[in-house]
């Protein structure tokens, strides 16, 4: 069965059991305590916590979804049999009950093994499961071991565990959460350890490969740890159709099904070498193409910060690998146009967004070629230094042993790994794995490193802070009237730019004086002439339709749930300002501009003149820059 073909049978399997289809929610996480969206519930986290009536807005309990998520937590095992970055989450909910509406652990048990078995013709003798055995106050789930036991699971197939293995959530540091219940789908004698308590996650083999995980969602998780009931109980599950679709097309790994194939076989091509031959390093390099095709499309471009720190730091690792393949200069570009090949049909948006997501990878690995050769020789440089450093170290005169690093010498290594990151452009993680392959073994001063690091960077961040607060900030305390209304314009022009180009168009830096504006954003193109006057037009007519500027102040979390635009998230304080620019006459409410800003501004749009735009010019790779007056 290919991956297509089961991704649309589990969402008509829930369709025809009356559960509305939800489509995929961006990979950029709504809920700013996490970056990435890394697990299909996210999107429903306002209603499994009661916040939100999830009846009012989508008009039933029951929803089913494929979500896309994206995790770098285990990011150095990716190119094993199991592990990626990017992944899909087959997922079904019944949020809240109510009679006849709402199911819990019966239903989701049943709902899971109707699935499996009449969908798919999975064997039920092959099934082990997993339940919460009761851990930290929380008892354990007898109500689950008695509903498998009915469902004709043998009981010696049921095994508890603690909150490490059957315990879900939260996705961030508080919020819903609850035991779960796993199934597990034997392999088969030959794929085991012969260990005689080899069982589900057993860390010695991969003879169970844990494929549904039912999450019962009673308590939420507060700040100090401790555990609170939530006001309704839901259902929240989840299949990872990688590890689905390699079971059901007899493959040991998703890397060697159709999810992949098409991509490793290009990566044969454009290099003549063998997969078998480099299975990690090919492994690698799909996995993290196939990623960043699906957050550029998302609107994610690489930076060194947040969810564009991510970016980069997969996109330079791919490069790095394909180095060691020899692959040939821009190789990444017909990876990405396989990955885009391959999902357009349930991602249209990626074959929309296709030029944008190949120049974007074309820019960055274009970027990273011209400093990763004399970044590889820095670092075998500082190599060189640490092994000299390793080699004097003294021998304990107690133990007879050798001591390890001290914290100095951890710390002006740190610091040399920040210059590899500032000068070259080479991530800390990335640094660390070349140490790695050095010692062909995980370097134990890593944590001390990173702390260093971290250190140099934050003194780094506070020196550039001055200039940061000018370059995305407002127009300052003592801003003239003119400033104030170039400010005004500036969300006016802002918002033209979004309509005629498209909601891509990201602020990169401003900065506004009495004479003028300068406006930097994301925009791959040179704009033509019809752009430019459309843009002005546009804001003109907003000027001559004399639009109320109002002012607001309200918790950040409010404002970006309102709609308003932040793009420099990291900057923000709780407490935010919010301005809105509409016609208050206007009885559909509607808002032409809504944004994050400390001000100032006039207050109605008919006070500023003329917009025009005087110079449309490069700012750097994958930047626009504007310059505008008010005449």
């Amino acid at each position: 069965m290919t991956f297509i073909k089961l991704r649309q049978k589990f969402l008509n399997f829930f369709e025809e059991r009356r559960h509305k289809i939800v489509p995929s929610s961006s990979l950029i996480s709504e809920n700013r305590t996490v970056l990435l969206t890394s697990a299909g519930m996210q999107q429903f986290v306002p209603y499994l916590s009661g916040e939100k009536d999830v009846l009012v807005d989508l008009g039933t309990r029951h929803l089913a979804s494929v979500q896309k998520c994206f995790r770098t937590l285990d990011i150095e095992k990716v190119g094993d049999d199991t592990h990626h970055t990017f992944f899909e989450m087959l997922g079904n909910w019944s949020i809240g009950e109510d009679k006849d509406k709402g199911y819990f652990k019966k239903g989701a048990i049943e709902l899971a093994l109707d699935f499996f078995i009449s969908e798919l013709g999975l064997d039920k003798n092959k099934f082990w499961i997993t339940i919460f055995r009761g851990e930290d106050s929380i008892p354990g789930d007898e109500e689950s071991l008695k509903i498998w036991q009915k469902q004709g699971i043998l009981k010696e197939r049921i095994k508890e565990f603690g909150l490490e293995d059957n315990f879900w959530g939260p996705t961030a540091e508080t919020g819903p959460c609850g035991p779960c219940s796993e199934i597990h789908y034997d392999r088969g004698k030959e794929y085991g350890c012969k260990d005689s308590n080899c069982g589900p996650n057993c860390q010695k083999c991969n003879r169970f490969v844990e494929l549904w995980n039912l999450v019962f969602m009673e308590y939420n998780r507060n700040k100090n740890g401790s555990y609170d009931k939530l006001p309704q109980r839901n259902v929240d599950t989840g299949i990872g159709l990688e590890r689905l679709t390699a079971l059901l097309q007899n493959k040991n790994s998703s890397y060697e099904t159709d999810l992949f194939l098409p991509i490793i076989k290009k990566l044969e091509e454009i290099s003549s070498q063998d997969y078998e031959s480099r299975k990690i390093f090919f492994r690698i390099i799909a996995d993290h193409i196939r990623g960043s095709v699906f957050l550029i499309s998302d609107g994610v471009l690489p930076s060194n910060v947040e969810e564009g720190y991510i970016l980069r730091r997969v996109l330079r690792r791919a490069i790095r690998y394909g180095k060691i393949l020899k692959m040939p200069k821009n190789f990444l570009i017909p990876l990405a146009s396989e990955v885009i090949e391959i999902y357009q049909g349930d991602y249209p948006e990626i074959k929309a967004n296709q030029t944008d997501i190949l120049t974007v990878v074309q820019q960055e690995e274009e970027k990273f070629e011209k400093t990763l050769e004399q970044g590889l020789k820095e670092l075998s440089n500082i190599l060189e230094w640490f092994s000299k450093v390793e080699s004097a170290k003294e021998v304990n005169k107690t133990t007879g042993e050798a001591e390890v690093i001290n914290s100095q010498n951890a710390e002006d290594l740190g610091k040399k790994l920040f210059f590899m990151y500032q000068t070259y452009g080479f991530p800390f993680e990335l640094s660390i794995e070349e140490f790695e392959k050095f010692w062909m073994e995980e370097v134990y001063f890593k944590e001390e490193a990173e702390k260093s690091f971290k250190e140099e960077l934050k003194k780094h961040q506070e020196i550039s802070r001055a200039g940061a607060e000018k370059k995305f900030g407002g127009i300052g305390k003592e801003a003239t009237y003119s400033a104030t209304k170039l400010h005004t314009a500036t969300h006016l022009f802002h918002q033209a730019l979004r309509e005629v180009l498209g909601n891509h168009v990201k602020q990169m830096g401003s900065d506004i004086t009495s004479q003028r504006l300068r406006f930097d954003f994301f925009h791959q193109a040179k704009m033509t002439e019809q752009e430019i006057k459309k843009v002005e037009e546009i804001v003109n007519s907003k000027i001559k339709d004399d639009l109320e500027v109002r002012k607001e102040e309200m918790p950040y979390k409010k404002a970006i749930e309102s709609g308003a635009l932040a793009f420099f998230k990291e900057k923000y304080p709780e407490k935010v300002s919010v301005y809105s620019i509409n016609n208050p006459l206007d009885s559909s409410g509607q808002v032409f501009s809504k944004e994050i800003c400390a001000g100032p501004h006039v207050k109605h749009t008919s006070e500023l003149g003329k917009f025009k735009i005087i110079k449309e010019e490069s700012s750097g790779a994958g930047v626009r820059r504007i310059r505008a007056v008010l005449e």
